[in-house]
């Protein structure tokens, strides 16, 4: 009997940004490159993602899934220097209408995470084994980068249905989905109505720029069908990416929001 260990290994690199507030900025960062290793993602008790087989157990250690090479994020504070004791339009009109506003925000990318090009398993009739594509095109495969159904967002040609009995030539999370940006937006102001009354103006954005966060691309080569002559017919779902992802604290719409608010 041969005991494993499901154990976790987590390396990185961090770097933190920070700028204290002068000038009317103020900067806070991290940026972190590193690398997450497994055998599955699953909290407590789990099952094996790619098989449950004794002598091939170690099939299932790769890179995590919920893996990220690279991650920056940008947080900032910024003050118009407009308006008395401040560099510019110290008074009148143009003091009153540009004195006071302010804008804030947080801005982030990451890299996308890893997922398996899947294969069906009728051949390998293996119950709790999941099997994976063959690798037929040598060296790193090429990511075509496309978006949309019908699309193809990598080479779907380097990778074939496995034949026989046997395990196909690819392993868990070889590779990756499309990355993801946002940048949340916020411009507020204060005006002084009297002594003690005053008014904050604020619009806030939620994903400013619309910027999509897109799923990942189907990874199963089992709807890929083939010309004779070895062109694409039909891609079955393979290698596109139809969806956004769901659940996520930013949405992948722009989302605009205003309020008011009175401090007496």
């Amino acid at each position: 009997m041969s005991l494993y260990l499901c154990a976790a290994v987590y390396h990185a690199l961090q770097v933190a940004i920070n700028r204290q507030f002068a000038q009317g900025l103020f900067l806070k960062g991290a940026y972190t490159w590193s690398k997450a290793i497994n055998w599955t993602d699953d909290d407590g008790w789990a099952g094996m993602p790619l098989t449950n087989w004794g002598p091939a157990l170690r099939r299932n250690r790769a890179v995590s899934g919920y893996d990220r090479t690279q991650m920056f994020t940008l947080g900032f504070v910024y003050e118009a220097p407009f308006g008395p004791g401040k560099r510019w339009a110290q008074s009148g009109p143009a003091s009153w209408l540009l004195r006071g506003w302010q804008s804030n925000g947080v801005w982030s990318a990451y890299t996308g995470t890893p997922f398996t090009v899947g294969a069906s398993g009728a051949e390998l009739n293996m119950p709790g084994t999941s099997q994976t594509a063959d690798q037929v095109k040598t060296g790193k495969v090429t990511t075509i980068g496309e978006i949309g159904p019908g699309t193809m967002w990598f080479d779907p040609l380097a990778f074939a249905q496995p034949t026989g009995v046997r395990f196909g030539s690819t392993g868990r999370n070889t590779m990756r989905g499309p990355g993801m940006f946002n940048l949340d937006l916020s411009i507020f102001r204060t005006f002084s109505l009297t002594e003690k009354l005053k008014m904050e103006f604020k619009t806030e954005a939620f994903n400013f720029t619309n910027s999509p966060k897109f799923a990942g691309p189907g990874s199963s080569v089992a709807g890929l069908r083939l010309n004779p002559d070895g062109t694409i017919r039909d891609l079955g779902g393979f290698s596109s990416i139809t969806s956004t992802l769901t659940g996520l604290a930013t949405p992948s719409e722009r989302r605009l929001r205003f309020g008011l608010r009175f401090e007496f």
